[in-house]
């Protein structure tokens, strides 16, 4: 398996086969029953089905003419607005080819779009709704102008939990006949934070080094320190334990590659299993995103982190 990226090749077809979002694919069903739908917008984080929703319901309308009634644009690359105002109209001007009276324009990460290519948009969902429907995808809806969101019933999409992780990697083992352990599926769902790209990515750049597949490659491959690991650092600066904690630190950036704001994240997420009282958390909290703030201004990681970390110690 290597001429196909696993996301593309294990991309539903079926709404039986989209985890995670059964609300919403219950929603889509019935617009594919009535054969009628209209605008939508698809709002979430990256890597959650929204784009293989669309295709699905693509798919399910138009049969084996689907690919001749979609439009699928990214709007991140082609953001402007002439693009709205040639290749977006030239294909809504024209009818559907099969039994739909309508095309489909699927905007990928719509909330890229300039303002301007909004309000033409916006005219062009007005102008030509008997022969189009629009599915907008975005990351944050609020990027999107009022006006093009009160034309689309929107769909909220939530980041996959646990069990439907290990569910699709079960799936992908199944076929691709790897050996995947428990602490490894464990290690998946935590670096990939319920994104499905992610995992299948993370799976395929493991087994292409191997077949049995550890918790170690996958945090490995991932450039992310282990949990413990990190809570093995923060343990030993509030043990008093400064230049231990210190060198532990640089050993683990080193070891796995991470930046600044890597570690730094890392550190906020243990901070709430240390065994330390709620106020001293909370302290933590608020200097850890203020070493964040600095790391993004330009400040230099190490001196950072140490000093980080003697806030740690100095608790």
């Amino acid at each position: 398996m290597t001429e196909m990226i696993w996301t593309e090749k294990y991309r539903p077809k079926e709404f039986s086969e989209i985890k995670g979002q059964e609300e919403l694919v219950k929603r889509a069903t019935q617009f594919v029953k009535q054969k009628n739908m209209p605008h939508l917008m698809f709002a979430g984080p990256a890597g959650v089905g929204k784009t293989t929703l669309a295709l699905v319901i693509t798919r399910q309308l138009f049969k084996d003419s689907w690919h001749q009634n979609l439009l699928e644009l990214n709007a991140s690359d082609e953001r402007g607005i002439d693009v709205v105002r040639s290749k977006v109209k030239d294909f809504a001007r024209t009818r559907a080819i099969g039994d739909v009276p309508f095309k489909i324009i699927y905007l990928d990460e719509s909330d890229a779009l300039t303002k301007e290519a909004q309000q033409a948009l916006r005219r062009t969902m007005e102008n030509y709704t008997q022969t189009c429907r629009f599915i907008l995808s975005c990351n944050y809806s609020s990027k999107i102008i009022d006006p093009i969101q009160s034309r689309c019933t929107m769909f909220r999409f939530r980041p996959l939990n646990k069990e439907q992780v290990f569910e699709i990697v079960d799936i992908i083992s199944k076929k691709e006949k790897l050996a995947i352990d428990v602490k490894a599926k464990q290690a998946l769902y935590e670096v990939s934070k319920g994104d499905c790209r992610r995992v299948e990515n993370l799976l395929q750049a493991c087994a292409a080094s191997r077949d049995k597949i550890t918790e170690d490659n996958v945090f490995s491959i991932s450039s992310i320190a282990k949990p413990k690991e990190i809570k093995e650092i923060l343990e030993l600066a509030i043990k008093n334990k400064f230049l231990d904690a210190r060198n532990k630190l640089l050993d683990t950036m080193l070891k796995y590659g991470l930046s600044g704001i890597d570690i730094i994240k890392q550190i906020q997420q243990e901070v709430w299993d240390l065994n330390i009282g709620d106020k001293e958390k909370i302290k933590l909290i608020d200097k850890c995103g203020e070493i964040e703030f600095r790391l993004v201004e330009g400040s230099d990681e190490f001196i950072q982190l140490e000093a980080l970390l003697s806030q740690f110690t100095a608790l």
